[in-house]
């Protein structure tokens, strides 16, 4: 069977996918307790962000939610997904419109922390107490005013 992978956007203003966006989240925070972020933040947040989502033959498989400056709000991929280069290609996807990318993620979410780190983010500091929970958080950077397009292009070649 072939599969058919498709990109969807919804811009700032637009909730076209905003519920199986939001469905995938609530399946990864039961799974794996992440992405415990409440609904209506949720929905406020995504409501003004970019959403890039991926679907695997009609099904959402990945989305990445954007602030205007280039900061991942949401980047979630299903487990049955991963490992198919869906979160890279979303982070590429926010790379062709900022120079610079950041984002925050659990200290204690190693999964997320290494994919970060292959794509080629920094840790630039630690933040305790940034999440609800009392989670801390590290603050990731990718790319400088320049250079970012290199940088992915070189990691994509590779």
């Amino acid at each position: 069977m072939s599969v058919n992978v498709e990109m969807r956007v919804d811009a700032p203003g637009q909730r076209e996918y905003a519920e199986e966006a939001w469905d995938l989240k609530e399946r990864i925070r039961v799974e794996e307790g992440l992405l415990k972020q409440r609904r209506g933040f949720f929905m406020d947040a995504y409501r003004r962000s970019n959403t890039y989502l991926l679907y695997e033959n009609d099904a959402l498989v990945a989305f990445a939610s954007t602030r205007r400056d280039g900061y991942i709000l949401f980047l979630a991929v299903s487990p049955d997904a991963r490992g198919e280069g869906y979160g890279k290609r979303l982070v590429a996807e926010v790379a062709k419109e900022h120079p610079v990318v950041t984002c925050h993620a659990r200290t204690t979410n190693t999964n997320a922390l290494d994919f970060y780190e292959e794509m080629g983010f920094e840790v630039r500091r630690r933040i305790d107490n940034y999440y609800e929970d009392g989670g801390a958080a590290f603050y990731l950077r990718l790319g400088e005013e320049a250079g970012l397009r290199e940088k992915l292009s070189e990691f994509l070649r590779r």
